[in-house]
């Protein structure tokens, strides 16, 4: 792959690096500095020209802070006269911004999206979008990849026999479902209705959860507000057991330790999309690569293959 160039921001330059060792080429220099008055500049250390260029940065806190790096670093990229810039996202956060639902107020998955093709994205190679209609906010191809291989191969080394998986909310549904299909299981579930950003009601779960071992997943989880409240309602319904997966564990406010504590539950399962601090992990978390996943999609757009048949027969 000689005529590969990756470059990292500063959101999560381990999983970059762990990409890098998957596809045999080393990680790319690049300088990010912070000028007397705040501002900041980025230089990539490494020759873009006519290179296909993939820059992986995922959008975590502080949030905008990395978005600026990897505008930047687009900037930078396009100025070097790169053949062509992939930006990697593992997480999108402004995903959730995704449709007006109160007056006057903004669309940020689209707004954000418009900034980075207008940086010099050309590609965006993506991981568990919080809502299929994000796609499209892009004017550029956007390759979607998900992480219920991942999670499904962790959770087959256990008797599900017994089994069901639960979506928190309806609009997760679909991923729960074939979710459970890769495992074989049933599904169900919550009706939830969100009142404020970590206030939220589940008033029933849509499916058999009693006397049950439950997987409950979710694409995120930030404060944990909606698992804690879907918690109460599986207690409530006599499950048997409950584990936690989800593809991005943002853990917010205490949200891992505040899970950790559920009795019930007895384990906590995401990827390393976002980076999970150690002081701040459990006995409880297990935390899966996704480095594979995005090295083999990487690879398959620098070769021009099919990034879509990597979820053949799901």
């Amino acid at each position: 792959m000689r005529d590969i160039a990756v470059f990292s921001g500063s959101a999560h330059p381990e999983l970059a690096a762990e990409v890098c060792r998957h596809l045999d080429v080393p990680l790319s220099p690049a300088r990010i500095n912070r000028f007397a008055n705040d501002c900041l500049e980025v230089q990539l250390e490494a020759n873009c020209r006519e290179r296909d260029v993939f820059l992986i940065q995922p959008l975590v806190a502080p949030v905008q802070e990395h978005l600026v790096e990897l505008l930047m670093m687009c900037d930078a990229a396009r100025g070097a006269s790169a053949g062509r810039i992939t930006v990697v996202m593992p997480h999108y956060a402004y995903a959730r911004s995704d449709k007006k639902d109160m007056p006057r107020i903004s669309l940020g998955g689209r707004l954000v999206a418009d900034l980075l093709v207008t940086a010099g994205a050309s590609r965006v190679l993506a991981l568990t979008l919080h809502s299929p209609q994000v796609h499209g906010f892009f004017s550029v191809p956007v390759d979607h990849l998900h992480a219920l291989r991942e999670l499904a191969t962790h959770f087959r080394k256990l008797d599900l026999s017994n089994t069901t998986v639960v979506s928190p909310d309806l609009g997760n549904a679909k991923e729960a479902a074939a979710f459970a299909r890769l495992l074989g299981t049933r599904v169900a579930a919550g009706a939830k209705q969100r009142f404020e950003d970590d206030r939220v009601s589940i008033s029933a779960v849509i499916g058999e959860v009693a006397d049950r071992d439950v997987i409950v997943l979710d694409d995120e989880i930030a404060k944990g507000s909606t698992v804690i409240e879907l918690l109460d309602q599986l207690r409530e319904l006599g499950a048997r057991s409950v584990r936690v997966a989800c593809t991005h564990g943002l853990f917010a406010s205490g949200a891992l330790k505040r899970l950790s504590e559920q009795p019930e539950v007895l384990e906590i399962v995401c990827t390393n999309s976002v980076p999970v601090p150690e002081a701040e992990r459990t006995e409880k978390l297990t935390v899966l690569s996704v480095a594979p996943a995005l090295a083999e999609a990487v690879r398959r757009i620098h070769d021009g293959e099919s990034v879509s048949a990597l979820f053949d027969g799901l």
